[in-house]
């Protein structure tokens, strides 16, 4: 059974830290502005298993830290996930949504019509570029 749902800010670090930054701390993926965001969580039978954080101005959406555990990928579970947010700022009447992508991920956007911007930067040693859906 696959349930995702609002969670709090708080239960989003764990499952970012396993995922995408396990060597380092808790402290590490704490953003900034997490209490600013709405945050949601993929629950597989009643276990949280992945996570995304979706911040918005105006009508633009960015979601960040989408994150699935590692002995759950391949399963869809990232898929549905996006396609949960999705949804979601589409009945927000948003206008587009945008991500930090880790270019080894872009095909993985590139499937749900997300165009590359062509700006790209390195943070913590991990190569990002700029994506994003319009609606």
């Amino acid at each position: 059974m696959v349930q995702i749902e609002q969670i709090y800010p708080s239960l989003t670090w764990r499952i970012r830290q396993e995922t995408m930054y396990p060597d380092q701390s808790l402290d590490f993926v704490k953003l900034e502005d997490d209490f600013d965001g709405i945050h949601f969580g993929l629950y597989v039978n009643h276990h949280l298993t992945g996570v995304v954080s979706l911040f918005q101005n105006e009508h633009n959406y960015q979601f960040r830290k989408l994150a699935i555990l590692p002995h759950q990928q391949g399963k869809g579970f990232g898929t549905a996930l996006l396609n949960y947010i999705l949804n979601f700022c589409k009945i927000q009447n948003a206008t587009s949504i945008w991500c930090n992508a880790r270019v080894n991920a872009k095909e993985f956007y590139a499937k749900f019509d997300f165009s590359e911007m062509n700006q790209t930067f390195t943070k913590n040693e991990i190569h990002y570029l700029i994506m994003e859906l319009q609606f």
